[in-house]
């Protein structure tokens, strides 16, 4: 089904809820249907460049929106968590990221700021002669020669040449933003991380009193957000 009743949207969508019984559910991607909106979605509700779906297909049709660098295929693809988004037309760049309510929302960064992204390293793998295989949170893959980063880490990744920059740790006293669960949204130093035993996932406890489990958590820098976030307050 192509379609999605607004009322059965995830909650961090950003949409009024009562305007029309149904909106553009978003095709397969590298983001959870919790964590994302369709191009659609974002063009027309949240950037507000065009008034319907169908403005919308035109517009991504004549390859003006970028996410990543790269051209808007389609108007049901998934843009998530980190993901750069640009209008070379107006001159325009935003990072998706969440409102201290949990919402997903844009915010507006620089020329130099979107040449960029953050990338938390989802799991990694083995591979040939010996390398390491990083794959991240946006479905992408990167190979190294060496195994110095852990799963959870974030890296900043130049979009261009595909390299890491920069890599902020999963560890005591970097920043991190909850990206699921009750508290998502909130950004807290971390305190704690917790390894526990057996089937249960790990733990990672913050400076305010704050817990929740590995997955949730995204590190954004390590004294300082290495991000611009969103203003607090908004929706």
């Amino acid at each position: 089904m192509s379609q999605l009743k607004r009322l059965a949207a995830p909650r961090s969508w950003p949409l009024k809820r009562k305007i029309n019984v149904w909106v553009t559910k978003q095709s397969p991607g590298p983001h959870a249907i919790e964590k994302s909106m369709p191009a659609a979605i974002v063009l027309r509700d949240i950037l507000k460049v065009c008034d319907t779906a169908k403005e919308a297909k035109r517009i991504i049709g004549n390859r003006e929106i970028l996410v990543d660098g790269k051209p808007l295929r389609s108007h049901k693809m998934p843009i998530g968590l980190m993901d750069v988004v640009s209008i070379p037309k107006v001159k325009k760049n935003y990072r998706m990221l969440l409102s201290d309510k949990g919402k997903l929302t844009l915010v507006e960064i620089s020329d130099a700021e979107s040449k960029w992204k953050l990338c938390r390293i989802q799991n990694k793998t083995t591979v040939a002669e010996g390398k390491i295989q990083l794959n991240l949170h946006d479905g992408r893959n990167i190979v190294l020669r060496k195994n110095e980063y852990k799963t959870g880490d974030v890296l900043k990744l130049d979009l261009g040449e595909k390299k890491v920059a920069a890599s902020y740790p999963l560890a005591p006293g970097s920043l991190a933003m909850i990206a699921e669960g009750p508290h998502a949204g909130k950004t807290a130093v971390i305190s704690e991380y917790v390894e526990v035993r057996g089937p249960s996932p790990n733990v990672v406890k913050f400076e305010d009193g704050t817990e929740t489990v590995k997955g949730n958590v995204f590190v954004i820098g390590t004294k300082k957000s290495a991000i611009k976030l969103p203003e607090a307050g908004i929706l």
